[in-house]
């Protein structure tokens, strides 16, 4: 082979997807870097969050009740006389917990149905019109409906933003594997008898993982917004549990006097959904080849 057929061939050969190759692509671009680096001290704060404050998020201070920021409180105090800096890290934690059980669950669901429509032609027709049904209803309005049906708790916060989010993920699923099933490997792994499920896991699900991973990211940020939404409505977590949209809608009545009741809570929960979605923003950069190319 001549030297200038070897350089070509090198030249189309993709670069490597090990864990070096995307720490040093990732180290090229500093905006995923940081939004990483937010998220973190976000779980960390809200991890240690009784660590972090001397006060209880429940315990009530009537002579203390609406205090702007100080040395005692750096947050302020609410109506109530709770501590808002702590009150805002143990928000954190109901955030995250719905916002990551809801992309794992609409992750997995959803992968189910995207494999199974995406191979199996019979079955395509009638799983993605059941997701066409679903994708039609708004998913706050689903979220609301199903909040107003049952009894307010976190796990019925986490399946009412669950069945809107699975239908996006099926469809991606589907789309991957509808491409994936007609490469020649595919089919020649079927044609030498290579049974379904070591097909499905050693040559269709890999190329699932890619995208999977950047729409969960998506799927989290998406999660915390709308749990704050129905909580800020008064049909999300229950009123005892403290969350940035709780905190937000009791603090709304007296913003004209004590606006650090919305003010903290607020920039915390943007941080944590801006920090997510530049996340899944570099992963998507880092894990598309087309992409890293330019990296």
């Amino acid at each position: 082979m001549a030297a200038t057929d070897i350089t070509a061939a090198a030249a189309i050969i993709p670069r490597s997807r090990s864990a070096t190759g995307l720490l040093r692509r990732a180290a090229r671009r500093p905006l995923p870097v940081l939004g990483s680096a937010l998220l973190i001290v976000l779980i960390l704060s809200a991890l240690f969050a009784p660590w972090l404050t001397p006060y209880d998020p429940f315990e009530m201070n009537v002579v203390d009740r609406l205090l702007p920021p100080n040395e005692t409180y750096w947050f302020g105090t609410d109506a109530f006389g709770r501590d808002i800096f702590t009150r805002t890290l143990y928000g954190g934690r109901v955030s995250l917990v719905i916002g990551a059980a809801v992309a794992v669950a609409a992750t997995l669901v959803g992968l189910l149905i995207g494999v199974v429509a995406g191979y199996f032609r019979t079955a395509d027709a009638i799983l993605m019109r059941i997701m066409d049904g679903l994708m039609a209803i708004p998913g706050i309005l689903l979220a609301i409906a199903l909040m107003s049906l049952t009894r307010a708790s976190i796990w019925v916060v986490i399946l009412a933003i669950t069945i809107p989010e699975v239908p996006r993920v099926a469809r991606l699923v589907r789309s991957v594997v509808l491409s994936v099933r007609e490469q020649v490997y595919i089919q020649a792994a079927s044609a030498v008898g290579t049974r379904f499920p070591r097909l499905m896991l050693r040559h269709i699900l890999p190329n699932t993982f890619a995208p999977l991973i950047v729409q969960a990211t998506y799927i989290a940020a998406s999660a915390v917004l709308v749990e704050s939404y129905l909580s800020f409505l008064g049909v999300g977590t229950p009123p005892e549990i403290p969350s940035w949209g709780n905190i937000i809608a009791e603090g709304r009545l007296y913003v004209q006097i004590a606006f650090w009741n919305i003010l903290f809570p607020s920039v915390f929960l943007a941080v944590m959904v801006l920090s997510i979605n530049i996340l899944g923003d570099g992963l998507r950069d880092m894990l598309d080849p087309r992409l890293a190319r330019r990296i």
